[in-house]
């Protein structure tokens, strides 16, 4: 079975730079949704695989949002969840997984259309949420995220069979040159990047503060970003980022004192649900890979208490 896989990684040798199958945009007859993208956004998805929405969800919606997650980081730290991922060193609050099933005002911003007709109409399919997080990333002490492929990780360790997911970034504070933006390689989507090394048991305990394991080769970022640079995904509170599950892509810490937050959620196709993982692997937990009560996601606007209609 191996030995048919396109996109094997952690099982070779030395890294590699192997073709990527699937295509990035998929046709707009094989899905349902209203168009949500213009020719010109389309085209620039498929190009540098990610495209930015300046200020999407307005200032009242954000307000909203944002008051939710700081309640959500101080009940659930508490809580001591194994949904809530610490920063290593000082301990403060580094993710929180599963929010649109922890949180009901994060599983309504799911289902807005502006977000999920986007992914159905790019993904050419209804889509339901692989994982969602919360990346707080506090000012003074927010740690890196090293560069990385998100499929590469989804494919090794959950399973998922193809590249037919992406993630949506929706900025709830605003995101600067200074407090550690998103920072993707415009085109690296066309190539996956195959890793050495092998994977370790509950590999993820780890991963989640500091990823050592699946991490790509120092010589093929640098011919990755030789080819087509390095764009910083910087915009106001209420922005939105979608990326391709294969855009390599990371973040620099945050010494600034003001925080840099986003809400994450991943949306895989219907057509591509999770395999077994690779080499044995044990599956990750639900609340990082969604595996039961999977279905398919439909519209609904947005509702916060207090916003304006």
């Amino acid at each position: 079975m191996l030995s048919q896989d396109p996109y094997q990684s952690r099982a070779l040798i030395s890294p590699a730079i192997l073709a990527r199958c699937e295509p990035v945009l998929y046709e707009r007859e094989q899905c349902p949704a209203p168009a949500a993208l213009n020719a010109a956004q389309r085209d620039a998805y498929r190009e540098n695989g990610f495209l930015l929405l300046p200020e999407l969800f307005s200032k009242s919606e954000v307000a909203g949002l944002f008051d939710e997650m700081q309640g959500m980081r101080a009940d659930f730290a508490a809580a001591g969840r194994a949904e809530v991922i610490a920063e290593p060193g000082s301990g403060e609050v580094r993710s929180i997984f599963d929010v649109h099933r922890l949180n009901d005002l994060f599983a309504g911003l799911m289902r807005d259309p502006r977000v999920l007709n986007v992914a159905r109409e790019i993904l050419g399919s209804e889509v339901y949420i692989h994982q969602s997080r919360i990346n707080y990333k506090p000012g003074f002490t927010g740690k890196e995220f090293y560069w990385h492929s998100d499929f590469e990780t989804w494919h090794t360790e959950d399973g998922m069979p193809a590249m037919r997911a992406l993630s949506c970034s929706i900025l709830l504070t605003d995101n600067d040159e200074h407090n550690g933006p998103l920072m993707l390689i415009p085109g690296s989507h066309k190539h996956f990047i195959s890793c050495a090394g092998e994977t370790p048991d509950e590999h993820y305990k780890q991963s989640l503060q500091k990823q050592e394991c699946g991490v790509p080769d120092e010589l093929l970022l640098r011919y990755l970003a030789d080819l087509g640079g390095i764009t910083s995904c910087k915009g106001r509170a209420g922005s939105v980022v979608f990326f391709d599950c294969n855009t390599m892509h990371g973040s620099n810490g945050n010494i600034t004192p003001y925080p840099r937050s986003n809400v994450f959620f991943v949306y895989n196709s219907i057509e591509n649900q999770l395999h077994a993982p690779q080499g044995g692997l044990k599956p990750r937990p639900e609340f990082i890979a969604a595996r039961q009560d999977v279905a398919a996601l439909e519209p609904e606007p947005l509702e916060i208490a207090g916003s304006p209609a």
